[in-house]
């Protein structure tokens, strides 16, 4: 397991963006998934609760409810990834509105542990309407994950969080985020995906909108894409051909889950086609 100096990665992720190379992240539930996404050169992994659901076959919006401690699974995950990463940086997803832990406390483990840095996961910024409302209104709300972000971009740990608006991509900056994750909704396609999302063209408009916000701020900041109908290569592909901030990708469910999900079938059918001859 490498050491991953912040300043180091930055470097390195800021001359990616300026020869125009697109910065690929992954979310890994397994130590299977994190082996082979090193093994293909991915320049980032992410674990957080969700890819446990979702490698379990559970859809990944199970992460955002009551089935599990979302960071004491981060750090049951750590053993399993960080391991057989050799190379890769590896960052935990971190509950901001955990009220149970002291947050500067755990994000020093975090960094003892190996990880090389945060993005908030789970995060209120996917819940929408009164509930949103809510939960803002009683303590739980997004502004404790920039705090989260601000806290972790102090103790010098590289910071990635999802954003749902302009406004969220804003505070991101202020608070030292180093890159922002535009967030289209829960990723489409295969046995668990979510079946409704915004359009590429809109996701694209977003991306923009709140890339353009957050480097208003800061120049540097870096922006990569994630979730909703961005799910295949060819998506992506779309969305840095027509984004003029994108600088990258960040796969969960399209790195781990839908990759399985049609090997293993493909695999298992090739068998169930086998005859045996008689006589």
């Amino acid at each position: 397991m490498a050491r991953h100096d912040r300043q180091a990665l930055m470097q390195k992720f800021q001359d990616m963006v300026a020869r125009g190379e697109p910065i690929i992240g992954g979310g890994a539930g397994t130590g299977i998934s994190a082996k082979c996404e090193e093994a293909a050169g991915i320049d980032l992994i992410v674990i957080y609760n969700s890819g446990r659901y979702r490698m379990a076959g559970r859809a990944s919006s199970a992460g955002l409810l009551a089935y599990g401690n979302a960071n004491e699974i981060v750090l049951e995950m750590a053993g399993e990834v960080l391991p057989v990463c050799k190379r890769t940086p590896v960052l935990a997803g971190v509950n901001g509105t955990d009220p149970f832990i002291v947050m500067p406390v755990f994000l020093k483990k975090l960094k003892e542990l190996g990880f090389a840095g945060v993005q908030n996961f789970p995060t209120v910024g996917i819940i929408d309407g009164t509930f949103r409302q809510s939960l803002e209104e009683t303590g739980i709300n997004y502004s404790t994950e920039v705090d989260m972000i601000r806290q972790a971009h102090e103790l010098d740990l590289l910071t990635t969080p999802y954003v749902f608006s302009a406004d969220e991509a804003v505070e991101m900056a202020k608070a030292g985020a180093d890159f922002i994750v535009p967030h289209m909704g829960v990723t489409v396609g295969g046995t668990i995906g979510a079946n409704s999302a915004k359009t590429l063209e809109e996701s694209v408009r977003l991306i923009d909108e709140w890339g353009e916000a957050a480097r208003k701020v800061r120049k540097d900041i870096i922006v990569i894409a994630h979730g909703g109908p961005i799910s295949m290569p060819d998506d992506v592909q779309y969305v840095l051909d027509h984004s003029e901030h994108c600088n990258g990708f960040y796969g969960a469910s399209s790195m781990e889950r839908l990759p399985v999900e049609v090997a293993i079938t493909k695999h298992v059918s090739l068998y169930k086609a086998l005859s045996r001859k008689k006589g």
